[in-house]
């Protein structure tokens, strides 16, 4: 298998993941996907340390979002219809939502993308504090201030917006559910 192929094998999964969680659509997150390994094709040559081609790759990604989010708002003549996308966001099945985990992840999505990146690289691709700033482009101690902020309005979201059980055992005996969750 070649060096190219390799690389898509190890970090394509683990890149998607992060182009769905800043993108929100599977269909955006694979061409995100697609552009970063295109790109890489084009310029790997330029990387001089080999082991960083996961930091690389994760970073380029982040920027084609950000350029592409850039182009979209200043050629975009329809305004965004914010009951659309939060309707799209809370379609998931019962089932999913009945786990913390997934209820996080949810509610993750829903973040503003200066809290849902790191984040989502933090929990979900397991990379470093040094690594998220390189990715993000910005100094590590925003990272730790974001990861914070974030983590303290994850949160309050999860017990503002309880969902670990179902909706109707919680709507038909709320003081059994507030008993045993607080």
């Amino acid at each position: 298998m070649s060096e190219f192929g390799e690389l898509v094998d190890a970090h394509y999964q683990a890149l998607y993941r992060f182009g769905y969680s800043l993108t929100r659509s599977p269909d955006r997150a694979a061409d995100l996907v697609q552009e970063t390994f295109c790109i890489w094709a084009e310029k790997n040559s330029q990387l001089r340390d080999r082991s960083k081609a996961k930091t690389w790759l994760f970073t380029t990604l982040h920027r084609e979002f950000l350029g592409q989010r850039r182009k979209m708002a200043r050629f975009s003549d329809d305004p965004v219809d914010e009951g659309m996308i939060a309707s799209a966001v809370g379609n998931e099945d019962d089932a999913e939502r009945q786990m913390d985990g997934s209820r996080a992840v949810e509610l993750l999505r829903e973040m503003d993308e200066m809290y849902r990146a790191p984040l989502a690289l933090f929990y979900l691709q397991q990379h470093s504090y040094k690594e998220i700033a390189e990715i993000l482009d910005v100094p590590i101690g925003t990272v730790m201030s974001r990861l914070s902020r974030g983590k303290e309005m994850l949160r309050k979201k999860m017990v503002k917006e309880p969902s670990s059980g179902p909706k109707n055992l919680v709507d038909e005996n709320p003081e059994l559910f507030q008993k045993n969750h607080g």
